[in-house]
């Protein structure tokens, strides 16, 4: 469909193999009971999402579209270390940014691999938001490019225009999640996000077409 830049999540199986999966159980998408941090991966290789597809191990993913940005979002613990030693080991730091909810997490990436791009985790971009009702210049990891985050949480509205301004300001991109509606996807890009994350691409990619700004196929 032409995207560049793919989000997905990570989890690491009890030997330590990355696998793109959402859920940290097998549930729901295998139809089978069980934690995927508590399988082998010779567990997995052999199941089916929806009785079709195969679980990806990370550095297929990545070694199979190598022009393609991740944004992977690391949702357990025990997936920290071996998803740094995959992004390592296939040398593509410069082409992913790491992510998670999680404080701990983010400082074991951050330490582990500093040349790799990350967002902030809940906590930073709660001190952001707070910064940017006061213009306030809150104090960034190095490595840290972007602030991932819903339109709303709970009563707040998150990302408004001044929220986006002072992003900007400090030199950040701000990612938006998880957007299906089309007239919402307009407003965001109209505030000048940078990112929107859906579960519908398609739409997505109509909204950009509609604004002139999605690339044409020769």
């Amino acid at each position: 469909m032409g995207y560049r830049y793919l989000e997905t999540d990570v989890h690491a199986t009890a030997d330590g193999v990355v696998v793109v999966f959402h859920d940290d159980t097998t549930d729901r998408l295998l139809g089978r009971p069980g934690r995927i941090r508590d399988l082998r991966w010779a567990d997995l290789a052999t199941e089916r999402v929806g009785g079709a597809s195969v679980v990806p191990r990370l550095d297929e993913v990545l070694d199979a579209w190598p022009g393609v940005r991740f944004n992977i979002d690391v949702k357990d613990d025990p997936a920290v270390d071996p998803t740094v030693e995959v992004v390592r080991r296939t040398g593509t730091a410069g082409r992913v940014l790491l992510a998670s909810f999680s404080a701990a997490r983010l400082a074991r990436v951050r330490a582990s691999l500093p040349a790799v791009a990350t967002s902030m985790g809940t906590r930073e971009a709660a001190r952001l938001w707070l910064a940017s009702r006061v213009g306030r210049r809150p104090v960034l990891p190095p490595s840290v490019v972007a602030v991932q985050v819903p339109v709303r949480y709970g009563r707040v509205r998150v990302v408004d225009g001044r929220f986006v301004a002072h992003a900007h300001r400090l030199g950040l991109q701000v990612h938006v999640w998880t957007i299906d509606d089309p007239g919402t996807m307009t407003h965001l890009l109209d505030l000048g996000v940078d990112g929107i994350m859906t579960d519908r691409i398609e739409v997505l990619r109509d909204v950009y077409a509609a604004r002139g700004v999605w690339p044409t196929t020769p």
